[in-house]
């Protein structure tokens, strides 16, 4: 069967499965379903009413919301009209928003939901038109209401697999994020390939929480929904997550290393590690406890869970097959449309290693150890920037990942840091901080690490503690972070040896600017904001920051 459009497969869908529930958005408590018929016939009146606004075949459209039905329909009614998508994060600050309507010169923007509507909306310029999701407070040149009033567009194009499909700007974890330009062929391949990868059908649901302007969630939820007739549900907030994750009860679901373990400590705040440990050791009781708590997650009936975006510890995924929620690891890049590899099936063997790579895509590891991958799902290009374009390709067409890495003899891989991020302590040693993240991780009762140290003897770490582990007893904590620090040093080479933890005040947030949309923390600004705190002597093995 020949490569097909997103497009063709909703012409495919709205023909053959019109009564099917597609899309399920929950509204102030209600779950509003979209079938395949109603998600086309607003697809089409979307167009309808880009086709008036007369723009030049190929503009840039933005869409800044959170996940909803309506970013979905937006996404194909741009597609449907001739145009480009530009999505934004809908965390997006003034700076990045007029940054990425600017560089990609956007012509209009769809707005939908929000955290700070007000104030994100006032970034768009005025030359730049505004067009509303139906959620409230939104200022902006058309409503939604008054979009589904056109007549639907009823042609049937199929684009050239050749032409530019979206630009995708990276979560931008160091300087101005950067437009990655995918085709229609680079996206669809990734897309359609992924539902025979993972063993996706019309029978599988899935929730769409994570940011759609990552490259993650964008192919191989909301694209890969396109293809194997997937049914979608949404969250309608933070605070309703668990209320709408049982009513979806997902056969597949996505998340990432933070999220997992907040649920991990969900879980614990309800029940001591001692008592879990003893329950599930008990034949029959352990596995009634484990399905209550995988009822309790919303994950009863998913037959598949995936971690991505950034290493998880292997210490949370053993946690996690306790309870009976193997979790497969994935890794990919928004410029090789997050097609890389995949732990999947799920092996317990292969715990902290990111899988192997797709059928077609070809990854080898560099002399220096760097990841490089090939494949037809890599990237036309970075927009605009044909200088970074050339850097980032090797003369025989790999992809330079900058991650660092080692594959064993069945092909699986093992991320062992980023090349960026090695950094040289005052003895002239070279530390990997990733690999020493990932084991301080092992335990509970730390949310967030960042292993650093340019100019000290022996790198430390920063930690923040989940809000659990704050309310526990000073003692008993103390007694568990310093257990933890003896095992991570006794398994490192001396020059690794992490001189102490620090325990700091605040989390590191995509508010304040450490963590990108995606939850990565912001290295280098990290260690800016904390310098004199990283560079002050303290002599102890556990300090509290101030």
């Amino acid at each position: 069967m020949s490569l097909q459009t997103p497009l063709e497969m909703m012409y495919h869908w709205e023909d053959t499965t019109p009564q099917k529930v597609y899309l399920k958005q929950p509204v102030n408590g209600a779950v509003l379903s979209h079938t395949w018929a109603q998600t086309a016939d607003q697809v089409r009146r979307v167009a309808s009413g880009l086709i008036a606004l007369d723009l030049p075949a190929g503009s840039h459209i933005a869409l800044l919301s959170k996940n909803c039905a309506e970013w979905f329909i937006t996404d194909l009614a741009i597609m449907l009209a001739g145009h480009i998508s530009v999505p934004i994060y809908s965390t997006a600050g003034k700076k990045t928003i007029q940054y990425v309507l600017s560089h990609a010169s956007c012509a209009a923007i769809f707005v939908g939901k929000l955290d700070d509507t007000a104030e994100q909306v006032a970034a768009i310029p005025d030359d730049v038109m505004t067009l509303a999701f139906p959620y409230p407070g939104i200022k902006a040149d058309r409503d939604w209401e008054s979009l589904l009033l056109n007549e639907p567009y009823m042609e049937r194009p199929i684009p050239e697999m050749d032409s530019t499909m979206t630009i995708i700007y990276t979560s931008g974890s160091t300087g101005n994020p950067k437009g990655v330009v995918h085709t229609y062929s680079s996206i669809s391949w990734a897309a359609s390939n992924s539902r025979r990868e993972l063993d996706v059908d019309g029978s599988d649901r899935i929730l769409s929480y994570l940011p759609l302007a990552h490259i993650t969630e964008r192919v191989l939820v909301e694209m890969a929904s396109f293809y194997a007739n997937t049914q979608i549900g949404f969250i309608e907030s933070l605070d309703t997550f668990n209320r709408d994750i049982c009513h979806l009860r997902p056969t597949l679901f996505i998340s990432v290393p933070r999220l997992w373990t907040r649920f991990q400590m969900g879980v614990l705040a309800n029940m001591p590690q001692k008592k879990l440990d003893l329950l599930l050791k008990i034949p029959f009781v352990g596995k009634v406890v484990a399905g209550k708590i995988r009822a309790k997650l919303g994950l009863d009936q998913a037959r598949m869970c995936a971690s991505g975006s950034a290493p998880i510890s292997p210490a949370t995924l053993k946690w996690f097959l306790k309870v009976g929620v193997n979790i497969s690891e994935g890794w990919g890049m928004t410029e090789n449309s997050a097609y890389g590899t995949c732990c999947v099936p799920f092996r317990e063997d292969k715990i902290g290693s990111i899988g192997r790579a797709y059928e077609g895509v070809d990854i080898r590891i560099a002399e220096e150890g760097e990841i490089q991958v090939k494949g037809p799902c890599n990237m036309k290009e970075y927009y605009l920037e044909a200088e970074k374009t050339a850097e980032v390709f090797t003369d025989d067409g790999y992809l330079k990942t900058g991650d660092k890495g080692a594959i064993d003899s069945d092909g699986y891989i093992k991320i062992t840091g980023r090349l960026k991020e090695i950094f040289k302590t005052a003895k002239g040693k070279y530390i990997a901080p990733v690999p020493i993240e990932a084991l301080i991780m092992g335990n509970s009762s730390v949310e967030q690490v960042c292993v650093t140290g340019s100019q000290l003897k022996q790198p430390i770490a920063l930690v923040v503690l989940s809000e659990d582990a704050q309310r526990q007893d000073k003692e008993r904590l103390e007694k568990s972070l310093l257990d933890t620090l003896a095992s991570v040093n006794s398994g490192l080479e001396s020059h690794a040896v992490l001189d102490r933890l620090v325990i700091m005040k605040d989390d590191w947030t995509v508010e304040n600017g450490l963590l990108t949309p995606t939850l990565k923390i912001k290295r280098h600004l990290l260690e800016d904001k904390y310098e004199a705190l990283i560079n002050t002597p303290d002599k102890g093995q556990l300090i509290y920051q101030g």
